[in-house]
């Protein structure tokens, strides 16, 4: 009987120091908890994805010289690091080492590079080409790294034929949705047709947009899985081979508990990661800010976290009062900072350049951006990070203002459309037992205050079509004839021209969470100056 670990880890990309403490640390835990072998998933070392950080040779260098020091460290254990590898030809790999003695034993180079998506791993590496069988005592394994399990015949099958008797991969799969039971899917599938014990180990954390959520998981040569490490948090899974399915205390999230974890997990990530210790999010009253308000407090503590009231002139008594009782409910700071007087003061600077002309989006915008400078100013000041609050839908359409309810640092429900919104809502006060979001702001028809009895409906289709009209035309490349089908086709029409000619705004906007199968941001690169017409 040997017994494995699987490092599930949070590293920093970059942070070369601090992921290599991370990694002793675990390697220290796994051998005290008597493991001959240990895995830590790929890049671990300079945390995934590097980027362009992969053009500085002197970083590679560096993360190559730390694989050095940790090896040191290893003497009672083998181990595998996802790392960095350069050649002599300065081509660069999507490595894993394999470690034991003090020493880098061998090198295993990713062979099967994504380039789909938010994968651009054809940019930086060159395609391994070797299979190699490795050893734990007298137990003969193969390693593969991330895609290559997803590709049939892929480097694992030739690991099997030449005697591995357990397939270990090592990955950096973000969360999606859909991307769980996919990879579950995949990996049973795999070790059916090997009849071979497959380890699938995940990254966890948040990177920019990128979310990953650790789930990693054991399979048997049945392909049943047998153990599985926790969701969106770091771990030390441990495990026993030969294999044997134990009763295991691991609750499966739902799948909304699964995207509101991601969203947790992203925000947390990325405010700490990038050295802030608050944020700051405009409160409206409505339901959007009311979310993200509460994912920042689950993220990082109810006394991080200022919410600020904005109002207008055209700003309801009643929004007024569920910004204020959603605050008191979450335990946030408030401040109310009426926008007014510096709106007066617009509408007089431009009295005369306007003359005789009718209030239209123009205003609306300028007290937008109003608050939009508000914030601004609170986050110059205070070094608080600025949270936007604009869904998928209308970032889609381009129903934000630009260096207004636009401004910012962070946008949490990005990739987030209204619908879900409100499911996400609804679950959260589900998950606190009581009303924090106001129930108020649930029944209010959605607002953006601008105008007199403005609502997002005068200008937009119901959010129930909008989402299911995005969710064909951005998320499955939909064409206009597909759509029309089973659609208004007058609707379809003005969905598609708002997505289309509102890509300048997304440009521009802060990064987000990235939920679905595909966000706007990496997964998504239209021209801005486009002229293909549809119909």
């Amino acid at each position: 009987m040997i017994k494995i670990a699987l490092a599930q880890i949070n590293p920093i990309v970059g942070d070369l120091s601090g992921n290599m403490k991370k990694i002793v640390h675990y390697i220290k835990r796994a051998q005290q908890s008597e493991a001959c072998f240990v895995a830590f998933p790929e890049l671990a070392l300079c945390g995934y994805p590097p980027e362009d950080l992969l053009y500085k040779e002197h970083f590679v260098k560096d993360n190559m010289r730390a694989l050095y020091k940790i090896a040191r460290e290893i003497k009672e254990i083998t181990a595998v690091i996802g790392f960095v590898d350069m050649d002599k030809k300065k081509n660069l790999y999507n490595a894993a080492a394999i470690i034991s003695h003090g020493k880098i034993k061998e090198v295993y180079h990713k062979h099967k590079l994504p380039n789909y998506g938010v994968f651009d791993e054809k940019r930086y590496f060159v395609e391994g080409k070797q299979h190699k069988i490795f050893y734990m005592g007298n137990v003969p394994f193969g390693v593969t790294i991330c895609e290559d399990i997803w590709h049939d015949k892929g480097p694992y099958w030739q690991e099997v034929r030449e005697g591995a008797k357990i397939i270990i991969n090592i990955s950096s799969s973000p969360y999606d949705i859909d991307k769980l039971q996919d990879r579950e899917r995949i990996v049973k599938k795999r070790a059916r047709e090997t009849k071979t014990p497959i380890c699938y180990l995940n990254l966890v954390g948040g990177q920019d947009e990128l979310v990953f959520d650790g789930s990693s998981f054991v399979v048997d040569e049945k392909g049943k899985i047998t153990a599985r490490a926790k969701e969106f948090e770091e771990d030390l899974l441990i495990v026993e081979f030969p294999l044997r399915k134990k009763k295991s205390a691991f609750v499966s999230l739902s799948p909304l508990a699964r995207v509101y974890q991601a969203l947790v997990l992203g925000a947390r990530d990325y405010v700490r990661k990038n050295g802030f210790k608050k944020v700051v999010i405009g409160l409206s009253g409505g339901i959007d800010s009311a979310l993200v308000a509460a994912i920042a407090v689950d993220a990082i503590g109810k006394e991080n976290v200022v919410g600020v009231s904005m109002p207008s002139r055209f700003s309801s008594s009643e929004t007024q009062t569920d910004a204020k009782q959603l605050a008191q409910n979450l335990g946030i700071s408030f401040k109310e900072i009426s926008i007014e007087t510096i709106f007066k003061a617009y509408l007089e600077t431009f009295s005369k350049e306007f003359k005789d002309c009718p209030l239209d989006i123009t205003e609306e915008n300028i007290q937008a951006r109003i608050r939009g400078n508000i914030l601004m100013a609170l986050s110059n000041k205070f070094g608080w990070l600025v949270l936007t609050t604009g869904n998928k839908s209308e970032v889609a359409v381009g129903y934000c203002t630009l260096y207004g309810d636009m401004s910012g640092g962070f946008a949490v429900i990005k990739d987030v459309p209204k619908t879900k919104v409100y499911e996400l809502a609804k679950y959260y006060n589900n998950k606190e037992s009581r009303a924090i979001i106001p129930s108020d702001i649930f029944k209010r028809a959605p607002s953006a205050e601008l105008r007199m009895n403005q609502k997002d409906q005068d200008s937009l289709p119901c959010y129930d079509v909008l989402d299911g009209l995005l969710a064909d035309y951005v998320e499955k490349h939909a064409s206009y004839a597909t759509m029309s089908r089973s659609q208004n086709k007058d609707v379809v029409k003005k969905v598609i021209k708002l997505v289309d000619k509102s890509e300048y705004k997304r440009r521009q906007s802060p990064p987000g969470i990235k939920i679905s199968s595909l966000a706007f941001g990496k997964d998504w690169r239209l021209p801005i100056t486009n002229q293909y017409k549809e119909f």
